[in-house]
């Protein structure tokens, strides 16, 4: 009975022994051991009742009084074992109970400190994850419709260019893809996500496109031109035959030429004429898409625009995408082009072909996107950027300026989903300081951090960056609307970081 008792005291001494973790236990810890020390004691006390009950039972019973002094000796070492026992499991609970409950506090207070500044960058970063995962982000399949649609403008412009061929109008080439959607981000649901595409453009045989830029002390330009001139093609006429020179053969030659030259069809002057170069487009895909499949033709619809060909197509899956294509004309061999796109101004004529960096854009965002980790954030964060614009003074782009600057300023291994809120933050303040300051540099002038990727003109690299925030720095009543339109961004962006939507 004795050695049964023996082994569940030592059963129970084991399992009730707490496991060392630190040096400092909190105060519920405390008042379990103390608890289970008590209720401990009370086993033990109460076994040993029992077995010296039970013990002076069969020791009258069966042993008799020679007997008595041999079972009375075994019995005190049997209790002095158990007393034993008692005691060493009372020291495994109560060891690790600091003794000085004011140094007790003293170092859980710098431990406290020492946990928490360990802890706050990940507690940062965790809190980051969970904002970023709160937000009711737009659904999207932007990859996907981007490659269906270059595939589908690219077959039409391939017909097209069969169509133009041994003709005097411009040569069209495979799209570029840009904007918001080719770039990898965009603040919209699918269907009202617009899909840009800029298709370049060269002059046809016997003609030259010659980039007039307009005033050069405002970069990018918004008053280029694009004047046509002619080329002489009359050793060419010689060498291969059935060639026409525009600018020698006689005048009744030409008039009894079929195709009249570029002058006479698609400028204004000596001017390529953006409405009249969009009005033959537009004829060329309308006719192009009649000679696609009945099931793809009729899921195609040219709307009605000045500057650009906007399509209204409906996918395989029922959506509704729509496709804006703009036209352009390269600047040397560079990534910047004049093309058709919107200016700001109310009124832009016609032979005006605005100088644009899109293509150097969408190229600086594929180069951020293949040096970046595969969990980067930084196209979320210019997703958000863009669903909180409130007022006139800041646009998109500016805020994309913005962004483009930070990326290659913070290392791209701190854009991750665990540093959204810092990267957030570090975006207002950014836009904050540039704000106040009255000055935001144009991205592509001057930077010395451009990604060599892209190619830039030579005056692009040496010029002074112009001044987005030039409106603010000029009149005193646009910088104040500024700062409250800015504190308003800043309101939003909590709001929707709160609440997710």
């Amino acid at each position: 009975m004795v050695l049964a008792t023996f082994f569940v005291l030592t059963f129970l001494g084991l399992i009730h022994s707490p496991a060392k973790v630190g040096y400092e236990l909190d105060e519920a810890t405390n008042e379990y051991m103390r608890q289970r020390t008590e209720e401990l004691q009370e086993r033990m006390m109460q076994l040993l009742l029992e077995i010296e009950a039970g013990e002076k039972e069969q020791s009258w019973a069966h042993m008799g009084a020679p007997h008595l002094p041999a079972l009375q000796h075994w019995l005190f070492w049997a209790y002095g074992g158990v007393a034993l026992l008692y005691f060493w499991n009372l020291w495994l609970l109560l060891r690790d109970i600091p003794e000085d409950e004011s140094s007790s506090e003293e170092e859980s207070s710098s431990s406290d400190e020492q946990q928490n500044n360990e802890r706050n960058p990940v507690e940062e970063r965790d809190e980051g994850r969970i904002f970023a995962e709160r937000i009711q982000w737009p659904v999207q399949s932007i990859q996907f419709n981007c490659q269906m649609i270059k595939v589908m403008v690219g077959d039409l412009l391939r017909f097209m260019r069969w169509s133009l061929m041994n003709t005097f109008y411009p040569v069209l080439h495979p799209p570029i893809g840009v904007g918001s959607a080719f770039e990898g981000w965009s603040p919209h649901d699918n269907n009202t996500i617009v899909y840009r595409l800029l298709v370049p453009m060269t002059a046809p045989r016997g003609h030259f496109f010659h980039l007039e830029l307009g005033n050069e002390e405002e970069l990018p330009s918004r008053n280029s031109c694009i004047r046509v001139e002619l080329v002489c093609m009359c050793m060419r006429e010689q060498n291969f035959g059935n060639m026409v020179c525009f600018l020698h053969q006689p005048e009744e030659e030409l008039r009894r030429n079929p195709e009249p030259s570029l002058l006479q069809t698609l400028c204004t002057g000596s001017y390529l004429d953006v409405h009249k170069t969009f009005n033959w487009f537009q004829q060329l895909v309308k006719r192009a898409y009649k000679f696609f499949p009945e099931s793809a033709r009729r899921h195609i619809r040219v709307l009605p625009s000045r500057r650009s060909c906007r399509l209204r197509m409906i996918d395989v899956f029922n959506r509704t995408l729509f496709t804006e294509i703009m036209l352009g004309v390269r600047q040397g061999n560079s990534d910047i082009f004049l093309s058709s796109q919107k200016t700001e101004a109310i009124f832009t004529p016609d032979t005006i072909w605005p100088q644009s960096c899109a293509v150097a854009e969408m190229k600086f965002f594929r180069h951020i996107a293949a040096n970046a980790q595969q969990d980067s954030f930084h196209l979320r964060c210019m997703q958000l950027c863009a669903r909180i614009l409130v007022g006139n003074d800041f646009t998109t782009y500016m805020l994309k300026t913005v962004v483009m600057h930070l990326l290659t300023t913070i290392p791209l291994e701190s854009w991750h989903r665990r540093d959204f809120l810092q990267r957030m933050d570090d975006i207002m303040q950014y836009l904050h300081c540039c704000t106040v300051e009255k000055r935001l540099d144009h991205f592509f002038f001057g930077n010395e951090a451009m990604p060599r990727i892209i190619i830039l003109p030579p005056d692009f690299q040496t010029s002074r960056p112009p001044n987005l925030f030039q409106h603010m720095a000029q009149e005193p009543t646009v910088h104040a609307r500024a700062l409250r339109e800015f504190q308003e961004l800043r309101d939003r962006l909590t709001r929707l970081l709160t609440f997710g939507n």
